[in-house]
């Protein structure tokens, strides 16, 4: 058996563990999630109750499930609740991870929903101590909090020059969770991404700890990356090699393999791209030759990312 190790924030994790979970019991199969997010529903939560964000964690539960993830997704995450007081604008799976962790602890919520949608692996939070994460800009500019970073209210053209971690009230990095460095010290094969560049991939290995673990590791590093980038999202690479040798500086290793989308759009697809706020990343692969890249087509009907598509290549990359 192969141990198998994602790492992303809560969208890009459901897409690589839909992919990698039909090869269960061929491989052990952990995810490691971002806990920095600061926007939306996960956002108000913390300010109003002072607790971790839950959406992350709550996505990547649900893709383990050997149910089906749309309707999970549907029941417990896409649906926000509307005329009830305080709990508008919630997910039922957010308020449910909430309460457990005032009730009794974040991890006890975790394992709870694990239990009760009969999760096939494990996931785990990067790290267990209350972040922000901070970015400076190219023109010394700081911008404090995962939502301003992947929301910009700045001056787009001002690309970030790095982001770090800090903790709640401190200005000290967040230490890795003790059961995510097990995982990633076992691994065989660790696959980061997809996701946004800083604000969910480069955020969850941002915990003191966690780089020297990859540095250290004998498991294959592969970045799945996709196409696309949000169009107004964080301002970071718009060249395809741009953004793999800066997660290299932050993983301080060479990735094995890089995987790209090569999908053709076609006009519904670029509409939908374009409806949704993506746009093309420039492939300039000429400016990676002596990386690994794969190229395959792992587009949805319609657009988006396909796992079903990204698991055959995943499987030939573990030789299964």
């Amino acid at each position: 058996m192969k141990n198998v190790v994602t790492i992303a924030g809560g969208n890009g994790s459901a897409i690589s563990i839909t992919a990698l979970k039909r090869f269960i019991p061929d491989i052990s199969l952990s995810s490691i999630v971002c806990m920095s997010d600061s926007g939306s529903s996960s956002g108000r939560l913390r300010k109003e109750l002072g607790v971790y964000p839950p959406g992350d964690m709550l996505r990547a539960v649900l893709a383990m499930s050997p149910y089906d993830y749309n309707l999970l997704k549907d029941i417990f995450n896409k649906t926000r609740f509307e005329n009830v007081g305080k709990l508008d604008k919630h997910s039922l799976g957010n308020i449910f991870l909430s309460l457990s962790e005032k009730y009794s602890s974040f991890m006890d919520g975790v394992e709870a929903l694990k239990q009760a949608v009969k999760a096939v692996g494990e996931v785990y939070p990067t790290t267990l101590e209350k972040n922000n994460l901070v970015a400076e800009l190219e023109n010394g500019e700081i911008i404090f909090g995962e939502g301003n970073i992947c929301e910009p209210s700045y001056d787009r053209n001002i690309k970030i020059k790095k982001v770090w971690l800090e903790k709640e009230n401190e200005k000290e990095s967040p230490i890795i969770y003790s059961a995510a460095k097990v995982a990633l010290e076992k691994a065989d094969y660790i696959f980061l991404g997809p996701g946004d560049l800083y604000t969910s991939i480069i955020a969850t290995i941002l915990p003191e700890g966690f780089k020297e673990v990859l540095q250290k590791t004998s498991a294959k590093l592969v970045y799945i990356f996709g196409n696309a980038i949000h169009s107004g999202g964080e301002t970071g690479p718009t060249k395809f090699s741009e953004a793999v040798f800066t997660l290299e500086k932050y993983v301080g290793r060479k990735f094995d393999i890089v995987v790209y989308d090569n999908h053709t759009l076609n006009n519904e697809e670029l509409a939908n791209y374009k409806e949704r706020g993506w746009k093309l990343i420039e492939y300039d692969k000429e400016n990676l030759v002596d990386h690994n890249i794969l190229e395959i087509d792992y587009e949805k009907v319609g657009g988006g990312l396909c796992s079903d598509k990204l698991s055959v290549s995943l499987k030939e990359i573990m030789d299964l």
